[in-house]
């Protein structure tokens, strides 16, 4: 029997088990967002006293990414202890005051489960390495004997996500996976002990009050590895089956492996529920959504400021959603990738040899931000088009803190002030995702932009002051004050989960659509203005001066039918 939360600190927010399916969800990384003590990382208190900030924005949900004690081999998803919280960003008592203080403004709360990994410095792998071969310690992870005479090669040729091999010796003869950064060995999911463990921590965070989980590398967790591996141009060639039979990745298994934490979930009131980062091929994704409750939709997010694209994605991703009895989500930014802003002030993806280079923008971020050249405004005048698009669809928006400031991707950090492992780990060869990390600005000037008292951990451009907190909050047009409008207008907007294609002038440049309640959304993708078409206009991405959309801009129309 389901049972609702006790804890004499958690605020009641309702018992709706469907809260989470039109909800917007907040992204908040918590060493950038706000820094209570002063040491340049944000932390738990910090989140807290920014409750206020969340609430008047308008968010139904925060996601937090990782505060669980770590090395930061990877800016916290290497796991130390899954049930306890990083000494830096504060203890499992302000854990709990931040969720009393955001339950109490209204506000869920999500957090981010990483379980494809732990950390080299989780009890369990110290274990694994103090036991010789064979043990049961060392079956919590993959290790596998080496190539060789002595075991001195790896067991196969793959390489890991930030380069380099996937493997690392332990000095024995045996290596250890790592598909991620050398510091985050992979658990073994077929071992009911590590499946058990997860369950024992879904409870312990369910228990606290959150309200739902991120789930990390979803795709990952269940593998098969033979005792002969399969080399990486045999994984490539498998991977384009999209069948399931891949050794590494998105694994039919994984159906069981999540319907054990379904279980879990459903002991709860309302049941707690999961988002997936599964990146799989698109026909595969619905299984993610289906096995946890939702999975993220990231369509949107790797297309150009294109019509015909961002219609395919919409059309295409919520037909996905009514096979799959979940929602759609929306997502232009997040931890991992160039802010959107920027993106779109680049030279657009296409769809050639080097799309995905042009997309990610990793030329221009290996440049230092100089090259090709950045239209920072037309990057954000397209962006906040783009989000009113977005937060005007059916579904679930997860927005990335401060992503309301039109913020864009800081490209010249020194490399001596960088942290993400895909530097180190492939020479500078690729930047990493520092520039997307660096702590938010609240304030025009002081230290670190008001993000704490001290400096901050990544560093700060000079810029930044101007897109702070302190210097849009109120300003007529800024782009907090175009969120704050759109998620209070979206609020009382919000009906059914659908919408009809409206066709608005040259379907080639112009996106419509018509939300059950009579409101239209449009958006120029184009290069020209079109008229406007009739009704009471509720919300535009830009001021507008006659009766005609400017292109890069999208509009929320009352119409009378």
């Amino acid at each position: 029997m389901a049972q609702p939360d006790t804890r004499s600190d958690a605020v009641p927010l309702g018992l709706d088990p469907d809260w989470w399916r039109q909800a917007v969800v907040y992204q908040v990384y918590p060493r950038s967002f706000a820094d209570a003590d002063g040491d340049g990382i944000g932390d738990l208190p910090g989140v807290t006293s920014r409750v206020s900030y969340l609430r008047d924005l308008g968010v139904d949900a925060v996601w937090l990414s990782p505060f669980y004690p770590s090395a930061l081999a990877d800016g916290g998803y290497d796991v130390d202890d899954y049930r306890n919280v990083d000494p830096r960003l504060g203890t499992l008592d302000d854990f709990d005051a931040m969720v009393a203080a955001l339950h109490g403004a209204g506000i869920r709360v999500i957090v981010d489960i990483v379980p494809n990994h732990s950390s080299n410095r989780h009890v369990w792998f110290q274990e694994a390495l103090a036991s010789p071969k064979g043990s049961h310690a060392r079956s919590r992870y993959v290790f596998r004997d080496g190539l060789g005479e002595n075991g001195e090669l790896p067991p196969s040729d793959w390489q890991s996500v930030f380069g380099g091999s996937a493997w690392e010796p332990v000095g024995d003869g045996q290596w250890y996976l790592h598909i991620f950064a050398t510091e985050q060995p992979d658990l073994n999911w077929a071992l009911p002990e590590v499946r058990e463990d997860f369950l024992t921590t879904l409870r312990f965070w369910s228990d606290r009050g959150v309200d739902g989980f991120r789930v990390d590398v979803a795709h990952g967790l269940a593998k098969d590895l033979p005792p002969v591996l399969p080399s990486a141009a045999q994984l490539a060639e498998i991977a384009k089956r999209e069948d399931g039979s891949h050794a590494l990745w998105d694994r039919d298994e994984l159906e069981e492996i999540y319907a054990d934490w379904r279980r879990v979930f459903a002991e709860y009131t309302p049941p707690r529920i999961a988002v997936a980062e599964a990146w799989v091929p698109a026909s595969r994704r619905a299984r993610y959504a289906t096995a946890l409750g939702q999975a993220f939709n990231f369509d949107l997010l790797e297309a150009d400021f294109d019509a015909d694209q961002f219609r395919q994605i919409i059309s295409f991703n919520l037909a996905q959603s009514a096979s799959s009895g979940s929602s759609s989500t929306w997502v232009l930014s997040n931890h991992d990738v160039v802010r959107h802003a920027t993106r779109y002030g680049l030279p657009p993806r296409g769809t050639g040899e080097g799309a995905d280079t042009l997309k990610s923008g990793t030329a221009w971020l290996l440049s230092g931000g100089e090259e090709p050249p950045l239209d920072a405004l037309g990057g954000l005048r397209k962006a906040r088009a783009a989000t009113l698009l977005l937060l005007g669809l059916p579904g679930s928006a997860y927005l990335y803190e401060g992503e309301e400031l039109g913020l864009h991707e800081v490209a010249d950090i020194p490399a001596d002030q960088r942290q993400d492992p895909t530097f180190f780990r492939t020479n500078g060869g690729e930047i990493g995702r520092d520039g997307c990390r660096v702590p938010i600005p609240w304030t025009v000037s002081g230290p670190s932009f008001g993000f704490g008292s001290a400096g901050a951990h990544l560093p700060q451009p000079a810029w930044f002051g101007a897109s702070s907190v302190e210097a849009e909050a109120g300003v007529p047009g800024s782009t907090l004050e175009l969120y704050r409008s759109a998620l209070a207008l979206r609020r009382r907007l919000q009906g059914d989960e659908t919408l009809d294609w409206v066709e608005v002038g040259d379907p080639d440049a112009v996106l419509a659509f018509r939300r059950p309640g009579g409101w239209l959304v449009v958006t120029n993708l184009g290069e020209t203005n079109i008229p406007l078409p009739e009704g009471e206009l509720l919300l535009s991405s830009e001021a507008l001066s006659s009766a005609e959309l400017p292109p890069a801009t999208t509009a929320w129309i009352r119409t009378s039918d």
